[in-house]
């Protein structure tokens, strides 16, 4: 487990047992069940310190080494998840050709990687079917309490299965195309961030950006397969 997460526990990846979990799309009114397979997510987002380990980069507008690392492409997180799978010598999760401009999932390693955006909504209900998971002003950095900037992870309360900060401070990249035929490559990011009202920071929320897109509150947090 990499540094990032020990100074918090000595388990940074959490267990998330399977399940099913309803995602719908308001924008075509389409709704739709997705079947979950048991999975690990971390505790925390990413952080400057984190990212700055692996990468030797510091893209974030906002620094504090605690804070979530933003500034962040989808094409940049997924590089990082096989970086540090390396780094940790763990089989790399994506297959990534620079000629062939494609990214592929091997699906039987144990590396790091993005989760689906199934597997982000599941884990951030944690069982509740609810849009949140608690109080906002308690759960979640947002426009009306975060002074217009990230904050360091961990500090609001978590949902009921350990997991800090799935609303709000940063949006959280997921592996997941938003709308292949309408968008094309956009990718789908979840969860609401510094800069979002209160309405923005629902656990049902979905957005999307191209896999170059970059901004100061949007970051990423890992997955990975349980054995």
């Amino acid at each position: 487990m990499f540094e990032e997460l020990k100074n918090h526990s000595d388990d940074g990846m959490i267990n998330i047992a399977g399940g099913e979990i309803e995602l719908r799309d308001d924008r075509i009114k389409k709704k739709w069940t997705v079947a979950i397979k048991p999975f690990q997510l971390s505790k925390f987002l990413v952080t400057q310190d984190s990212y700055f380990a692996v990468t030797q980069k510091s893209p974030s507008a906002f620094n504090g080494a605690r804070n979530p690392v933003e500034n962040i492409s989808w094409n940049e997180a997924v590089e990082f998840c096989n970086r540090l799978s390396q780094k940790e010598g763990l089989p790399e999760y994506y297959i990534i050709s620079n000629e062939e401009k494609s990214i592929r999932c091997n699906q039987d390693a144990d590396g790091y990687r993005l989760p689906t955006e199934a597997e982000w909504q599941y884990a951030c209900q944690a069982g509740n079917k609810g849009v949140r998971y608690g109080e906002i002003d308690k759960i979640a950095w947002y426009k009306e309490n975060a002074e217009g900037r990230t904050h360091e992870v961990g500090k609001m309360e978590p949902n009921a299965w350990g997991l800090h900060d799935m609303l709000g401070n940063v949006w959280e990249w997921c592996w997941d195309i938003y709308d292949e035929i309408v968008y094309g490559s956009y990718r789908v990011f979840r969860g609401g961030g510094w800069f979002d009202p209160e309405r923005g920071c629902l656990a049902t929320n979905r957005r999307r950006g191209h896999p170059t897109f970059q901004i100061d509150d949007l970051g990423f947090r890992l997955a990975k397969n349980q054995k």
